[in-house]
């Protein structure tokens, strides 16, 4: 009896771009993909080859970078860690090793990707920039056209499905603020920011007020910097654990058996006991709880890991908006100036889809996100699917990969055994 198809894709297992099944032109730079093309060698990519893999369905990962998770690797500070308990951060089919912390570090996430994708075979296409990606509906194919990084050499891949992976934080968001050139100091986003000791002794602005800036000011505090840091609009500050549990895992848990107005509640009661009116230290609360308001609008509470202790002792500064920079420093709404040695950028990310996905239906031009809201935003029509754009961490991230692998599983035999005597021909 003949194998079927899975069955013989389990047996090539760990195979790369030379595969048999791997069809290439004469000249190499056209090539066929029998099973999904991955845009992205992020957590989110990933866990959506791992997912296939497992049952048996090869995939092909492109990635721009040289290395896997090129965010976390590249453009993370030191100090960082997991803000969520290792149980809500873990891909599919892997759990973290038992002797890691409840919250890991970079070092140690990273060491999980690794073990991750070595575990699951998943050997992506490095140094690969996607130019442009469309549906050729004469063929019934997506068509992917690469560049490799530093070469003027072009590749294009057809596959049946393509899985959009590169997430909501592909390029760093630079804000325009008047007055930005003309600053003499230091000005760097956090994406290239990697710890506080080369700003010892100096005052420094952190501009932005999530997660990122939060942790950037203390860890600049440690390193006897001077910090202030930018609140131009309300944000929601809860403790990153409360009543010996992780807010996150106490409110899931509440989610169960509580709407969210009364899981909101009782998140701000306790919030309000353990740290006090933030309103008086300048950081005013949303009219909406903190659920509500994530629910609504992907905004995500900032998680305490001690950065309001040092503002309430005075360690850190909170400012009003920014008017305009200057040579020397600040100008802000309230008409006050002052002077700064440096100024960081905690501006955060953004999709850039729009750049190279040919297709207006699925994806919202204006921020490069699916344009219907998790959960119903990781399918689009053609084959074309999104992961990593659930505005819900790494935890939304593999429930999607999980769909999207049982969902290519359906049609994937019939598709293939189809496509397979595709022959493609040179660009």
């Amino acid at each position: 009896m003949a194998m079927s198809m899975s069955m013989q894709w389990r047996e090539t297992q760990g195979k790369q771009l030379h595969d048999p099944f791997f069809l290439k032109s004469a000249a190499d730079t056209c090539r066929f993909c029998p099973g999904p093309i991955i845009v992205g060698a992020g957590p989110s990519g990933l866990a959506v080859a791992a997912c296939l893999k497992e049952k048996g369905i090869p995939s092909v990962v492109i990635e721009r970078s040289t290395c896997i998770a090129s965010l976390w690797q590249l453009k993370t500070y030191d100090r960082l860690r997991l803000h969520l308990p290792k149980q809500f951060c873990e891909l599919p089919l892997k759990a973290f090793p038992k002797d890691f912390p409840t919250y890991p570090t970079k070092q140690q996430f990273l060491a999980y990707l690794e073990s991750y994708a070595k575990e699951f075979d998943i050997k992506p296409a490095f140094g690969e920039s996607v130019e442009s990606a469309e549906f050729d509906a004469g063929m019934g194919m997506w068509r992917v056209r690469t560049v490799l990084f530093g070469k003027e050499i072009h590749r294009t891949y057809l596959g049946r499905w393509l899985v959009v992976a590169t997430g909501e934080n592909a390029e760093a968001v630079v804000p325009e603020i008047e007055g930005m050139e003309e600053f003499e100091g230091t000005r760097i986003h956090t994406s290239v920011y990697r710890r506080g000791n080369e700003f010892e002794g100096k005052k420094v602005l952190v501009v932005g007020c999530g997660n990122s800036g939060m942790e950037v000011c203390l860890d600049l505090c440690n390193h006897n910097a001077r910090p202030s840091i930018v609140v131009r609009d309300s944000v929601h500050v809860l403790p990153q654990e409360m009543l010996g549990r992780s807010t996150f895992g106490l409110s899931m848990s509440l989610m169960s058996w509580f709407p969210v107005q009364t899981v909101d509640r009782f998140l701000l009661f306790i919030s309000w006991l353990m740290l006090g009116d933030t309103a008086k230290l300048g950081i005013k609360r949303p009219d909406l709880g903190p659920l509500a308001l994530k629910s609504i609008s992907g905004k995500t509470p900032v998680l305490d890991v001690g950065t309001l202790a040092k503002i309430k002792s005075g360690d850190i500064k909170v400012c009003p908006g920014i008017q305009r920079l200057t040579r020397k420093g600040a100008e802000f709404v309230d008409g006050i100036s002052e002077d700064f040695d440096a100024i960081i950028l905690a501006t955060g990310y953004r999709s850039n889809v729009p750049s190279w996905l040919k297709e207006r239906e699925f994806f919202s031009e204006k921020d490069g996100m699916p344009r219907r809201p998790f959960p119903n935003g990781w399918k689009g029509e053609n084959g074309l699917y999104a992961v990593g754009f659930t505005k819900r961490g790494l935890l939304g991230a593999s429930m999607d990969a999980r769909r999207i692998a049982d969902d290519i599983e359906q049609c994937f035999e019939v598709e293939a055994n189809q496509f397979m005597v595709f022959s493609c021909s040179p660009n």
